[in-house]
């Protein structure tokens, strides 16, 4: 089975549109996707959480898919989000002084993206 592993660094919305419907994609063809938001991109979690953004429903059908790995530690606090995230429910990573391994991916066999 493919498995994708996806780093968001942006948190630029439009881009972050391509992303979910990546994941949604690869989800549906029986692949492993998981997203991992990383950087600025952390400040997108509380707004994809409301309810009223454009984006919150398929954010909502990638995180209920299990497509969500999880949110770095270290830029989700240096971001001001660290309680949106942990409110959220996205599992903060920091095995690797406070941030996400990428290798952790890499060794298990995803094919890593970042975006």
């Amino acid at each position: 089975m493919e498995k994708v592993a996806c780093f968001v660094f942006r948190d630029e919305e439009m881009c972050f549109i391509h992303v979910l419907l990546y994941a949604l994609d690869s989800i549906a063809l029986g692949k492993t996707f998981h997203l991992v938001f990383e950087g600025r991109a952390t400040r997108l979690v509380p707004l994809l959480a409301a309810e009223d953004h454009p984006l919150h429903e398929l954010y909502t059908k990638v995180k209920t898919q299990g497509g969500v790995a999880g949110a770095c530690r270290a830029c989700s606090a240096k971001m001001g989000v660290l309680q949106e995230v942990v409110k959220e429910g996205i599992p903060l990573l920091d095995d690797m002084s406070g941030h996400p391994s990428i290798r952790r991916f890499a060794e298990a066999g995803y094919t890593v993206l970042f975006l």
